[in-house]
This record gives structure tokens, C-alpha cells and sequence, in this order.
């Protein structure tokens, strides 16, 4: 299973800076642990650019510490080229303000996550969120370019309508 992992999910993990409550912190570290074991088969997916290493790098610490985020981080980085848990795909960027994104349709997806979603669509991966409730804002529309998005924390990311 490939996954495109949301920033928010890192910080979460951290446990500073962050709304989340101690049940979501703790999912959002069990999953990363786990999605870093070398064992298993999930993947981790990011861009050949570096945009999502670019937006980790300014909430997340290249040490690997104190968190778990950080943690999560310097393996992404440090084992970009040398490991099979981590895959990347192309995205092409582009001036058009209502897709961002070639790989992208027209939408409303806020800007900042757009790469993941280019990401996830062209690497047929899973999008994992813990606190943007703009994934589940945009459920059809996301749903409708076959794209699922794993929330950790529904008490934060998810409205209750």
C-alpha cells in the first residue's frame, strides 16, 4: 500500500504546536512508526521535486528529534534514494490557480494541499490526514478522481454534520 502523508499528521505525532488530543497524537505515531518498519509493505510517497519535503522541512526537525514527526522526517529524507519504503512520482506544476497542478482537474482544494493530492493521484496512493477538515470538505470531489483519504483523527478532520 502506497501513502502520501499530510504534514499535519507529522505535527500531530510531535505533540507541540498542535490542537490535537492525546488519543489523535497517539494514532498519528503509531502509524508513522509503523509505516516506517522495513518489514512491511506500506510506502511512503512523495514528490521527485522535494515540495513535500520542502513543506515537512518547516514545521519538522532534520535532527530526527525530539518527536516522532521528526523522526518520520529524517528517515523520509536520509533514505529518499536507498530504500524501498520510499517511492516518488513526478508532479508538474503549473500557473493555472484553479488546478495548480497538471495532474489535477479544476477544484477547490486548498493550495497547500494540492501536491499531496497530484502526489496520490499519480502514484495511486492513499492520502493520510489527522486534522485538515478540507479533505473531508472536498470528499466528493477527491472520491471522484478514485483517491481515498485515511483520516486518523475524525474527531478533529471530520465535521459531524
Amino acid at each position: 500500500m502506497k501513502y502520501v502523508i499530510d504534514t499535519n499528521v507529522t505535527v500531530a505525532a510531535n505533540g507541540r504546536d498542535t490542537h490535537a488530543n492525546p488519543q489523535c497524537q497517539f494514532r498519528c505515531i503509531e502509524f508513522l512508526l509503523e509505516v516506517t518498519i522495513p518489514t512491511n509493505m506500506k510506502q511512503i510517497t512523495v514528490d521527485e521535486s522535494g515540495l513535500i519535503l520542502n513543506e515537512y522541512s518547516r514545521y519538522l526537525s532534520f535532527k530526527g528529534q525530539p518527536g516522532v514527526g521528526d523522526m518520520f522526517f529524517k528517515f523520509v529524507h536520509d533514505n529518499m534514494y536507498s530504500s524501498k519504503k520510499i517511492s516518488s512520482v513526478r508532479i508538474t506544476p503549473i500557473t493555472d490557480e484553479t488546478r495548480g497542478f497538471e495532474e489535477l482537474p479544476m477544484n477547490q482544494i486548498d493550495k497547500s494541499d494540492r501536491m499531496f493530492l497530484a502526489v496520490a493521484i499519480k502514484a495511486n496512493a492513499d492520502v493520510i490526514n489527522a486534522l485538515d477538515t478540507d479533505w473531508h470538505e472536498q470528499h466528493a470531489f477527491i472520491a471522484s478522481l478514485d483517491i481515498t483519504v485515511q483520516q486518523l483523527c475524525p474527531e478533529h478532520g471530520v465535521k459531524v454534520i
